[in-house]
C-alpha cells in the first residue's frame, strides 16, 4: 500500500498540485476541521459512494490517525482504485503542520 505523511501531502497542495484527498471520518470529527479541499466521505458510506469515484484517478485517504483510511485504501484497492494512505491521519496533520 502507498502512504504519504502529512507533511508531503501538505507540499502538494502548497505547490497548486490537483489532489482527490477523501476524509473518511465521522461527521463530528470533520466539523472540528479537515484539510483544504478534502471531499468527505464516512468510512462506512465508502461501499455506497464508489460511483462518486473515478477509477482513472488518485486518492489520498485520511482519518483521525491512519487505520480507518488504512482499511478504506484496502477496499479500494480490492476494487480496483488508485489510493495512498496519509500515515498519521489527522493528529499528523494537526501535530506536524503550522495552519
Amino acid at each position: 500500500m502507498k502512504e504519504i505523511t502529512a507533511v508531503e501531502l501538505a507540499e502538494k497542495i502548497n505547490k497548486d498540485e490537483k489532489l482527490n484527498i477523501i476524509d473518511v471520518r465521522e461527521d463530528e470529527e470533520v466539523e472540528m476541521g479537515k484539510i483544504p479541499g478534502a471531499r468527505h466521505i464516512r468510512l462506512g458510506d465508502l461501499a455506497d459512494s464508489l460511483d462518486k469515484l473515478d477509477k482513472n484517478e488518485h486518492y489520498y485517504m485520511v482519518c483521525r490517525s491512519g487505520g480507518r483510511s488504512m482499511m478504506a485504501c484496502e477496499f479500494l484497492i480490492d476494487q480496483g482504485y488508485d489510493v495512498t494512505n496519509m500515515v498519521g491521519g489527522m493528529l499528523s496533520w494537526e501535530d506536524e503542520l503550522e495552519f
